[in-house]
This record gives structure tokens, sequence and C-alpha cells, in this order.
């Protein structure tokens, strides 16, 4: 039973027992539908095998090997991962195009007697629709952007305001990246697909009634680009503005980066981009401040010479408004628990 779905938020809601992508390791690693099971009927080095044949050689031969590996894998997955389901179970099945390898696997299935649904277009008609809710439609919620300088602890002040129960939207958290030249994470970043994918699962699951506070941030987050309909959204979303002095930032970041700040010769080769932006003099006295080990000046002279110009530039850029002013004092952890419930008012408290 071929199975076709109008908008994201019908495919999400499919009501079927396991989703079930048989498309390669590699391609299930790039992206896939949330809660997907991988069982692949071809490995990455199976389907590049008769892709070769099918281009180099012969279509035929091509499909003729193809089904053999196709059920073979399937039996194999069929006598092993698939064995404890009685005969109520019913699978939703989906490869690249939801062609030969999606239609296989799930007749086999059909045969055996489960109700096996076959997702038509496959993966792509996943993708067409997380692209049609996150570039072609209108967002419906209202953003509330959370702006400050670097170093001012936004990624934390959001982490408390959803504790306190605020509905909070945590970009760089999905991007796994800071946000910055130096927010690489030792772990790297999801795909752009997969990006989107997260993003468009936890927008999905959000309160349209309730406003949503966000991080204000450039159009990419490290490697990531943030997709069209929000990032049209959080241009024009009001501000509230999170303020701390330089020495209280110096030392907050300091210690959030002190992975980064850590690796000396990973430090350089992120700086050394910045060349043709900074002069040579300036670029010359954070490498000499990185051989001294000396994180805490290097900190301050970065922001002093490269964060904070950056930042007040790209703030005359933008004309959102500001709606609140929140201090957050020495930025102890007191000052950001106060701060957190003053952003969590201005989010949700009265007349909101």
């Amino acid at each position: 039973m071929s199975l076709r779905f109008k908008t994201l938020q019908d495919l999400l809601a499919h009501g079927h027992d396991t989703v079930i992508d048989v498309r390669s390791p590699g391609e299930f690693a790039e992206d896939h539908i949330p809660g997907a099971i991988n069982l692949p009927v071809l490995d990455d080095e199976e389907r590049a095998q008769v892709g070769t044949i099918y281009v180099q050689d012969s279509p035929f031969r091509a499909r003729k090997l193809g089904a053999a590996l196709v059920f073979r894998n399937a039996a194999k997955h069929i006598e092993n991962s698939l064995s404890h389901h009685d005969g109520g179970w019913r699978p939703l099945v989906y490869c690249w195009r939801g062609g030969q390898r999606s239609g296989s696997f799930s007749w086999m299935l059909q045969q055996i007697g489960w109700r096996a649904g076959l997702l038509e277009g496959g993966y792509q008609s996943y993708r067409r629709l997380v692209k049609d809710y996150l570039y072609d439609q209108k967002l419906p919620f209202r953003l509330l952007a959370l702006d400050g300088y670097t170093g001012s602890a936004k990624t934390a002040l959001l982490q408390r305001v959803g504790e306190l129960g605020g509905q909070v939207l945590d970009l760089e958290g999905l991007a796994n990246h800071r946000g910055s030249l130096l927010g690489a994470m030792a772990q790297p970043q999801p795909s752009q697909k997969g990006f989107e994918t997260a993003l468009a699962l936890q927008l999905i699951g959000m309160d349209p009634l309730r406003p949503v506070l966000i991080e204000a941030e450039s159009s990419k987050i490290g490697a990531r680009i943030i997709p069209p309909s929000l990032w049209r959204a959080l241009k024009c979303a009001p501000r509230i503005d999170v303020t701390a002095p330089i020495e209280a930032r110096c030392r907050y970041l300091t210690k959030a980066y002190d992975d980064i700040l850590s690796d000396a010769g990973g430090l350089r080769e992120k700086l050394v981009y910045l060349r043709g932006h900074q002069a040579g003099a300036v670029i010359d006295q954070w490498f000499a401040l990185i051989d001294q080990g000396d994180k805490a000046r290097l900190t301050r002279a970065l922001m002093q010479d490269h964060y904070d110009p950056s930042y007040r530039k790209s703030r005359r850029l933008n004309g959102a408004p500001a709606v609140a002013e929140v201090d957050l004092g020495q930025m102890r952890e007191a000052d950001l628990l106060r701060a957190a419930r003053q952003i969590h008012h201005q989010l949700e408290g009265p007349g909101r």
C-alpha cells in the first residue's frame, strides 16, 4: 500500500508502529525521517557497485545483481532484526525515491502477513515537505530574540528559561556549534538536511499560541544555514538585550571556551582566517598570547579587537526593536537565574 502525505505534520503523525529506512548507512546518516530505523537492503559499497555497473556496463546486469543483494539482505533483516514482531505489526517503509529498494522490501513484509505501508516518493517526498515547511511557508510563531555581545551567556539563559517553563528554540544546540569562528564542538555538526530535520521536528512540537525565545544569530551557525522562513522571522523579531561588563563576559567566555583556548594549534588555524579582516599586528599579538598560554588576556583581546566590533556592526544593520534590557551583573549563577526569571516574565508574563 503506497501512502502519500500532504504536509510534514501529516507524515510525522503517520500512525505506523515502525518506520524503516532501507537506504544505505551513509544515506541514513546524512538525514532520515525522525524515529526511523535503518535496515539497509544495500550497504554503501553494494550501492556503489550496482550504480557503477548500471552506468558503465549494463542496466540489466545492475538490476539483476541489485535484486539478488536486496533480497539476500532483506532476508537477514527478517530473520534477525524483525523476527520478534507479531502478525499485527504495521511498518512504514521508504528508500530514496520509493522505488525498487523499498518496494521489494515492503512486498516481502506483506507476503509474511505484516501490514507494511510504502512511502510514496520515499525520502525525497519527506525532504520536499521539510523544505516546504522551512523554506516556503510562513512560520506561525511569535519569536522573541535574545541579543547581546559575545560572552553574554545567551545559550545558558535559554536553557534556564526553558527550565522555568518558557518555550525556547536552541539553534546552536541543534547545529552542535557555538555560533562563532571559534564555536566548533568536539563532535561534528549534523548535515544541513539533518539540521533542518531536527529544527522542523522541534518547531512542529511547539505551541504557536505561545511566544518562542530564540538567540539572535547570523544567517549561519558554523557551516549550517538557518532556513529562510525562520531567518526572515528572526530578522524582524523584537529583541531582549542582555548586558554585562566586559570583565564578567571575559571570565565567563574563558571558562566556556576552555577546550578551544587550550588547543593552541587549532586556535591558530582558526584565527589565521581573519587575516585580511584584521591588521597583521593585531593577529600577531593574538598569537603571542597563545604562545604565552594567557587564556584570559587572549579572550579579552579577541573580544575587543574582533567580536565586539563585529557585534556593533551587525546591530547597526538590524533595525529590530529592543523591548527590554536585562543586566547580567557579574554573571554568577545567582545573576543568571535572576536574569532568566526576568526574561521568562518578559516572554510569558501578563499582557503577552
